[in-house]
This record gives structure tokens, sequence and C-alpha cells, in this order.
């Protein structure tokens, strides 16, 4: 069984979610770093509610909560993809448009979803309306 796991985004050797936690560090650095100009430069006479503050704090925490969320979602996804290419391999397989039609030798995670590549070398789009049967006997 083959399967590729070369991904766009290197799904597999962590440098995504090694890259999504110092983006959001970065981005949790910065808007402590925006509070406290806001602390300084706001205006002695009439000063922002400590309410505000906590409002803006726990908005800014649900946004990373649901990148996070994200994150794991996709990798959710991407294990089911994975648990699916593997029922692929050996099956005959036709394309949505019905135009191409063969055995399927390997199955790679692509991006944008599975690519199913048959014995004859061409490669089928894993979408809606594609096809898959049992291999005929050889």
């Amino acid at each position: 069984m083959a399967v590729d796991m070369n991904v766009n985004n290197n799904v597999g050797n962590g440098t995504p979610q090694t890259q999504q936690k110092s983006k959001t560090s970065v981005d949790y650095q910065s808007f402590l770093k925006l509070l406290m100009a806001q602390m300084k430069n706001q205006d002695p006479t009439k000063p922002m509610d400590s309410t505000q503050y906590v409002a803006q704090l726990a908005q800014f925490s649900q946004v990373e909560q649901s990148v996070q969320m994200n994150t794991k979602l996709e990798y959710i996804l991407q294990s089911s993809a994975l648990s699916q290419a593997d029922s692929l391999i050996g099956r005959q397989l036709t394309s949505a448009d019905g135009k191409t039609t063969g055995v399927v030798k390997e199955v790679r995670l692509a991006s944008d979803g599975l690519i199913a590549v048959l014995n004859d070398g061409k490669e089928v789009p894993v979408l809606p309306g594609v096809v898959v049967k049992q291999a005929p006997a050889a």
C-alpha cells in the first residue's frame, strides 16, 4: 500500500502545528502590546473600565481557541481521508465524469482531498460522483 504523505502543507512532520503555535503566540503578544499601549495612552479624565479590558481578553481567547480547534479538525479529516484511501487500493474506480476507469494502484493525500493513481498512471481526484467497485477478476 503506497500512500504519499507529502502534502502541500507538510502534514505529518509537525511543521504546521509548530508554525501555527508560534503565529498564535506572536498574535497574543501583539494583543498584549496593544492593550498596554491603550492603557498608557488613555484619557486620564475618562479611564477605560476594567471590564472592557477583560472583555477584550476574553474575545481574543475565543479566537485563539477557534484557531486551535480548526487545526485539530483538519487533522481528524486527514485521518479519515487516509482510512478511505486504504479502502480504495485494488478497487476499480470510475471518475465523476465517467471518462476515466481503472484499478487504483495508490492513493495520495493532497491538500484538497484524495487523488487516486490508477494502474495506467492516470490520476483521478476522489470527488463526489466517483464510482468505486470491486475490481474485475484478472
